[in-house]
C-alpha cells in the first residue's frame, strides 16, 4: 500500500499535448513514452480534467475517456501524465464517509487525512485463496429468506423494470443487515438519483449505522467515464476491509445495469461497433472483470446484493441475460405483484438461488421452499379457470390449493422499516425459524378458518390470530375472481 497526499497518483515529468477534443473522448500526442493502458492524465485550467488511457493509437498518440466534463479544454493544451491509474481511498478513515468516484468527500465533512491510496484496477483474488464454504445469509425479509436465500460471500441480484421497489427492497436490506453484522457495508451508488444518495444518507444516520458505513456514488449526470469507474473504487475500498483488516464486506450497488449502460457509452465513443441490441461488445470481460473481484476468501467474505433495471421488463435483454449469470440467488421484482399490493413485490416462481439444496438449508427448508413454489405454481395455472367459471367449479383439492397459495402470497409480504412513514404499520425482522414455521402451517392448514387479510402485511405467522380478534374474525365475502360468474355481477353492484 502506497502513501498518496492526493486522490491522483504524483505526476511525472511526461508531458503531452491534447489533439483532439470530440465530447468526452480526448487524443493526446506525447514526445516521449506512451502512457500504459488506464493510466490517469491531468488536463486543463489547475489539471481539473481527468483522462484515463483507454486506447494507444500509435507510437505517438493515446486515447482516452474523461472522467470529468471536459469543457474549457482546447487543442494544444498540455496534458500531464500522472504515472499511475486512477485511485480510490482505503483505511479505517473512510468510515462513515460519503465519496466520489476521486476519493473526495462530497459529505461537507473536512478532507480525508492518514488514509493510503490504491488503484481501483486490481485481479480478483486467486482460486487457492478462496473459500468453498457455502453459509446462507439471512436478511429477515419472509419471502427472500424462505424461496431465495442470500449466500455469504456469494452475489444477488434483485431484478426489476422501473418503479417496482429495487431501491426500496436495497434499502431495507441496508436497515435489517448492518445493524446486526459485525463487517462494514459499503454502498455504490451508479448513475442513480442525487435525491436517493442524500436520502440514504440520512436514514442511515438517524438509524446509527453510519459509523460502519462507506458510501461512493457516480450520478447519472456525471461523465460515463466517471460511472463506468465507480464500481471498481468501491470494490477497492471493500477489498482493504476483506483482506486487511480481515472483516466480511456487504457490499449494495445500485444499480448495476447503469455500469453496462455507461460502459456502452464509453464504447460507442470510442468509436467500437455495437453487438447485439446496441451493448458494446465487450460486456461480457467488462462486467466478469467486475463481479469476480466479489469473492469469498479465507481471510473475509465479499457479499454483493446488487439492483438490477431491466429494459422494458424484458429479461431476455442482454444486460439482464450477462448479469444473470454472475449470481448465486436472483431476485426477480413483478410489476404484477406490486399492483395488487402484494409488496415486497417478489416473484416466487422467478426467483431462484443455488443455495436451495438439502446439503446448505437442510432437508426441512428445502421441502417447504419445494412444496410452496409447487402450490403457488398451481393456483398460477387454475387462475383462467376461477376467471371464466368461478370457484366452485374447480374440484375441492384444487380449492384447497388455492386457499393455501392465496394464504400463503399474503403472508410473503412484511411491512418494511424504510416504509413506516408511508404505511403507518411498524416494520418487521421475521427470522427465518418464524418465516419457516408460519408457511409449514399453512400448508398443514392450521389457518383456513382466517381470513385471508389476517395474514397480510404480519410478521410471525402467531400475528395473523391477533389480527383476526382485532377486526372482528369476520370470514370475508371471496373476491369477485372466485364466485360464480352468475353471482359477479350481483357482488360487484353491491360493492
Amino acid at each position: 500500500m502506497t502513501e498518496c497526499p492526493a486522490a491522483t497518483p504524483a505526476a511525472s515529468a511526461n508531458v503531452g499535448e491534447v489533439v483532439s477534443v470530440r465530447g468526452s473522448v480526448v487524443d493526446v500526442r506525447f514526445g516521449g513514452a506512451l502512457p500504459a493502458i488506464y493510466t490517469l492524465l491531468r488536463a486543463g485550467d489547475g489539471d481539473a480534467v481527468a483522462i484515463e488511457v483507454l486506447a494507444q493509437l500509435d507510437a505517438q498518440h493515446v486515447r482516452g475517456i474523461a472522467l470529468t466534463p471536459t469543457q474549457g479544454l482546447a487543442r494544444g493544451m498540455p496534458v500531464h501524465d500522472t504515472g499511475g491509474p486512477l485511485q480510490a481511498p482505503v483505511g479505517k478513515a473512510i468510515l462513515s464517509r460519503m465519496f466520489d468516484v476521486f476519493g473526495n468527500a462530497i459529505d461537507r465533512e473536512p478532507a480525508l487525512a492518514d488514509v493510503a491510496w490504491r488503484s481501483v484496477h486490481r485481479p480478483p483474488p486467486a482460486l487457492v485463496r478462496r473459500s468453498t464454504k457455502s453459509e446462507v445469509f439471512e436478511t429477515g425479509i419472509k419471502a427472500i429468506d424462505v424461496l431465495s436465500p442470500l449466500e455469504r460471500g456469494g452475489k444477488a441480484g434483485l431484478f426489476g423494470g422501473a418503479g417496482v421497489g429495487k431501491t426500496v427492497l436495497l434499502t431495507e436490506m441496508i436497515h435489517n443487515m448492518v445493524g446486526h453484522q459485525a463487517g462494514v457495508s459499503i454502498f455504490c451508488g451508479i448513475g442513480e438519483r442525487s435525491r436517493e444518495g442524500e436520502e440514504l444518507h440520512r436514514e442511515m444516520k438517524a438509524a446509527g449505522v453510519l459509523p460502519h458505513m462507506v458510501m461512493i456514488f457516480a450520478q447519472m449526470n456525471e461523465p460515463p467515464g466517471a460511472r463506468f469507474r465507480v464500481g471498481h473504487a468501491a470494490l477497492t475500498m471493500a477489498e482493504y476491509f476483506r483482506d486487511d483488516e480481515h472483516r466480511d464486506v456487504l457490499l449494495l450497488v445500485d444499480n448495476i445495469f447503469r455500469f453496462i449502460q455507461a460502459g456502452s457509452e464509453v464504447s460507442g465513443l470510442m468509436g467500437q461497433m455495437p453487438s447485439r441490441l446496441g451493448y458494446q461488445p465487450t460486456m461480457g470481460t467488462e462486467l466478469a472483470a467486475l463481479q469476480e473481484r466479489i469473492a469469498n476468501t479465507d481471510s473475509g467474505a465479499i457479499t454483493a446484493i446488487q439492483a438490477v433495471y431491466v429494459p422494458a421488463d424484458d429479461f431476455t435483454d442482454p444486460a439482464a441475460v450477462h448479469t444473470f449469470s454472475h449470481l448465486s440467488a436472483s431476485i426477480v421484482l413483478s410489476r404484477k405483484r406490486a399492483s395488487e399490493g402484494l409488496f415486497p413485490a417478489i416473484d416466487p416462481l422467478q426467483s431462484s438461488s443455488k443455495m436451495v439444496t438439502p446439503g446448505i438449508v437442510g432437508e426441512r427448508h428445502y421441502a417447504l421452499a419445494q412444496a410452496i413454489r409447487r402450490t403457488l405454481a398451481q393456483y398460477a395455472e387454475l387462475k383462467d379457470i376461477i376467471a371464466m367459471l368461478g370457484l366452485e367449479q374447480l374440484s375441492p383439492d384444487d380449492r384447497k390449493v388455492v386457499a393455501r397459495a392465496r394464504r400463503l402470497e399474503r403472508f410473503l409480504t412484511q411491512p418494511f422499516f424504510t416504509t413506516e412513514q408511508f404505511t403507518s404499520l411498524s416494520g418487521q425482522l421475521v427470522s427465518l425459524q418464524d418465516a419457516l414455521d408460519g408457511c409449514e402451517r399453512i400448508l398443514a392448514d392450521e389457518f383456513k378458518d382466517l381470513p385471508e387479510s389476517a395474514l397480510y402485511m404480519i410478521g410471525a405467522v402467531d400475528e395473523a390470530t391477533a389480527k383476526a380478534k382485532v377486526h372482528g374474525a369476520r370470514k370475508p365475502q371471496p373476491a369477485p375472481e372466485q364466485q360464480p360468474a352468475k353471482e359477479k355481477a350481483h357482488a360487484l353492484d353491491d360493492a
